[in-house]
């Protein structure tokens, strides 16, 4: 297990080096320019921010400067936020967003596994169908419609919760972005969970053991719960995927500091090195959830073995 761990951790450096090398030219060869303006500057301006900025020189001599920064830990100056760093930035962003997406993946796992296996438990019935209705309204939604109506509803016409803003430590300012977040996933996870609970439930091993009269809440989680989590397990990385980029439209509708927030208003501005340090972050995170996963595999499946 330890090698096998090893090992795709020192896979993720060249897939590291592929996002890198291809976020970098890409996004030079978008149109425009950080500096562009509805004004356009004098010329001896312009030069003299491309030259403090080192964009005056080959696209490849710029990239080797990048990468070598890069290796120090060094994501270079942001060209739009004055006096900051890209680092600064990850700094000030990254906590809020940890903060919101953690919560919302435990938040989409507490709730839509036993939602899942209660509707399999009772199949064909009223919940079942009610639960199952649910989940489909909550993957067919998009998160910019469903912040919106929280925040009218919630916010707007109950005043229960505030509608936008950010307050550390203030649990009323996280509950609508989070609920926005964790919808989409939970919903996938109860129907997950379903399924692949109602086909253990037909399972010989299930029927053996209540056979031998082991109460139903016994079998459930002592023997089907482990293997029917397994789907769950796959669905980590694009759940957490999915939070990601939900995230980058309910930091900017909500107005919270996050780094998806910085990563929208980096890619609007043509901040180069914002919007590569941002996806850095998110590829970084990716890729150590899909490690997660596999070794979640192991636990979950005694069966699963890493080959050499």
């Amino acid at each position: 297990m330890l090698r096998y761990f090893l090992i795709r951790l020192a896979g993720a450096v060249p897939t590291l080096f592929i996002i890198v090398t291809s976020s970098f030219f890409l996004i030079r060869a978008a149109p425009g320019g950080p500096f562009d303006q509805e004004q356009t500057l004098p010329p001896e301006i312009m030069a003299n921010l491309e030259s403090a900025y080192g964009l005056n020189q080959p696209v490849l001599t710029q990239y080797g400067r990048y990468l070598r920064a890069l290796a120090h830990g060094d994501f270079g100056p942001s060209f739009k936020y004055k006096d900051f760093s890209v680092t600064e930035l990850i700094g000030q962003g990254f906590p809020v967003t940890f903060e919101l997406g953690t919560i919302a993946v435990v938040l989409a796992l507490i709730l839509g596994i036993p939602i899942g296996t209660f509707a399999a438990l009772h199949r064909n019935s009223a919940a079942d169908y009610a639960a199952m209705s649910l989940a489909v309204v909550g993957i067919a939604i998009p998160t910019f419609v469903v912040l919106p109506f929280l925040g009218l509803l919630f916010g707007i016409y109950l005043h229960w919760l505030p509608v936008a803003g950010w307050e550390p430590g203030s649990i009323r300012h996280l509950v609508l972005p989070v609920a926005a977040l964790a919808l989409p996933p939970l919903a996938v996870i109860a129907r997950l969970v379903r399924a692949s609970m109602l086909e253990l439930l037909g399972s010989p091993f299930i029927r053996t053991a209540i056979a031998k009269g082991l109460p139903l809440r016994t079998v459930i989680l002592r023997h089907a719960m482990r293997p029917a989590l397994l789907p769950v397990a796959s669905f980590l990385v694009p759940a957490v995927a999915s939070i990601m980029t939900g995230s980058l439209v309910v930091e900017s509708i909500a107005g919270l500091p996050g780094i998806g927030r910085y990563m929208v208003q980096g890619a609007l501005n043509r901040d180069y090195t914002l919007v590569l340090g941002m996806v850095i972050i998110y590829s970084t995170l990716l890729i150590l959830m899909g490690l997660l996963v596999d070794l979640l595999y192991a636990w979950l499946d005694p069966r699963v073995r890493f080959g050499r």
